[in-house]
């Protein structure tokens, strides 16, 4: 009886396990880098680099340059903070 239940929370321990999402995930894309090129001329550089770190890690992209060429990221150019202006720098 003991092994059948032992058996039983393993197997449902599993089977939970297996539908939650991996919190560590790394991501390939590398973020700080990109950040740092894109906010290179910004004037509030701190701001800059937070809010395009958290466009990246959901667009997993950055458009190049220092400014513009949002047309290269659809994602990161789309988002929009709570006043309806652009979210990504």
């Amino acid at each position: 009886m003991k092994l059948l239940l032992s058996a039983l929370l393993l197997a449902s321990l599993l089977l939970i396990s297996s539908f939650l999402p991996f919190a560590n995930a790394v991501s390939d894309y590398p973020c700080d880098s990109k950040c740092k090129e894109r906010c290179a001329k910004a004037g509030v550089m701190d701001r800059c680099l937070k809010y395009c770190g958290v466009c990246c890690q959901e667009c997993k992209c950055v458009p190049s340059g220092t400014y513009g060429h949002k047309d290269e990221c659809p994602c990161y150019r789309d988002k929009k903070n709570s006043k309806g202006n652009s979210k990504c720098p």
